[in-house]
């Protein structure tokens, strides 16, 4: 598909084929009802899609996220259309003072929190070892794994009995592509970090679970990759297309919902086919 190449992270504005969040199709049923989530990277992609699924479901969110204030703006009309707070909290994630008022903030406005998705995610298209620099393998460790850490251990005095944890891992964790090297070494890191954290929270009743997507179509897409990796994006999956945002966002619903109470250091795929052992 044709599209115009944007500056990383990306936003949903500058893009010709808009993805699908779920804005005229999801329907909630209570399942979140009166929960407080913290959601990051949530101005766009997977990250908004489960913002207005979650408010559909009945919770309150916060919407973290790095600059891209018109589209966050847009995904907390969504949140409040559907009559649930939204709050906004931008920042730079690599940053240690934002995962803690990022926690800060939540336990201010909401009290506790219930829901912990860790979703926002940084990449770079590399053909070599040597284009990537100490910086960006830096930066794409501090976003992707380091805040993570960071905005749990600031989060857990608002984490009680029941609460959820939902970390945004990747198909690269298992099959990394060459091309995205730091990141899909980031997302190998989720899945072992989400495997060894649901262990020692589970004698406080918090359950931690990561989702496995695969080639999904959002801003980060055509503003991280050359163009003609854009153009085939997701067609080597074996139902032949990327997926849309839309399409992950119910999983991330069970695994926040009372539902889930027995699902714990799980990583649920979802992938368009693509097995993942």
């Amino acid at each position: 598909m044709a599209e115009p190449q944007q500056r990383p992270p990306g936003t949903i504005a500058a893009m010709a084929h808009k993805p699908d969040h779920g804005e005229t199709s999801y329907r909630g049923c209570g399942r979140l009802a009166g929960k407080a989530a913290v959601i990051t990277g949530a101005d766009s992609g997977i990250g908004r899609a489960v913002a207005i699924a979650f408010a559909r479901e009945g919770a309150d969110v916060l919407i973290a996220y790095l600059d891209e204030h018109e589209d966050a703006r847009d995904t907390a009309k969504h949140v409040e259309a559907a009559g649930r707070r939204a709050v906004l909290v931008p920042g730079d994630l690599a940053d240690r003072a934002t995962c803690e008022a990022i926690a800060a903030t939540a336990a201010a406005e909401f009290g506790r929190i219930d829901i912990l998705v860790n979703n926002a995610a940084f990449q770079m298209t590399h053909a070599t070892v040597e284009e990537i620099t100490d910086e960006e393998w830096t930066r794409t460790f501090e976003i992707n794994i380091h805040a993570m850490f960071r905005l749990i251990k600031a989060a857990l005095p608002q984490l009680g009995d029941g609460a959820s944890i939902i970390n945004t891992s990747s198909v690269n964790y298992d099959q990394p592509k060459p091309t995205l090297l730091p990141y899909a070494t980031t997302k190998g890191a989720i899945a072992n970090f989400t495997a060894g954290l649901a262990q020692l929270l589970g004698d406080r009743g918090i359950r931690v679970n990561a989702v496995a997507p695969g080639p999904i179509w959002t801003p980060l897409i055509p503003s991280t990759m050359p163009p003609d990796q854009v153009a085939e994006f997701g067609k080597n999956t074996p139902l032949g297309r990327p997926g849309q945002p839309a399409e992950l966002a119910p999983v991330y619903v069970l695994l926040a919902s009372d539902e889930a109470s027995y699902i714990s250091g799980a990583v649920v795929p979802v992938t368009g086919g693509k097995p993942i052992l």
